[in-house]
């Protein structure tokens, strides 16, 4: 499956919305969004996950390269996912307290 990518401002916030599968073949897409995103200025973004529907070690080594990035400015990167099974990755591995995850991307926009 393909991944898709659907950039989009909201008051000084990018939100990404990505559907399909992060994965080896499709993570470096997003890893290179999220770079040329820090690249061009923005610090602040939320990763609306709602769409995804497979995400694995190396999607996970995206997010938190991404969350180091913009961390390094100051920034912030929140996650909108409800997905149990993309929330129990992020718990067994301990990001759940690595990143910040909201469940709906107004909760995300309000931090």
């Amino acid at each position: 499956m393909d991944l898709t990518l659907e950039i989009r401002e909201h008051d000084g916030v990018t939100i990404v919305a990505v559907e399909g599968e992060i994965d080896v073949y499709t993570a470096p897409k997003l890893r290179d969004a999220l770079t040329e995103l820090v690249a061009g200025g923005t610090y602040h973004l939320v990763i609306d996950m709602e769409g995804v529907e497979f995400l694995d070690s190396t999607g996970l080594g995206v997010l938190v390269g991404g969350l180091k990035k913009v961390r390094a400015h100051d920034g912030s990167l929140r996650l909108v996912c409800t997905q149990e099974r993309l929330l129990k990755i992020f718990r067994i591995t301990g990001l759940a307290k690595v990143f910040a995850i909201h469940d709906t991307t107004d909760a995300a926009l309000a931090g």
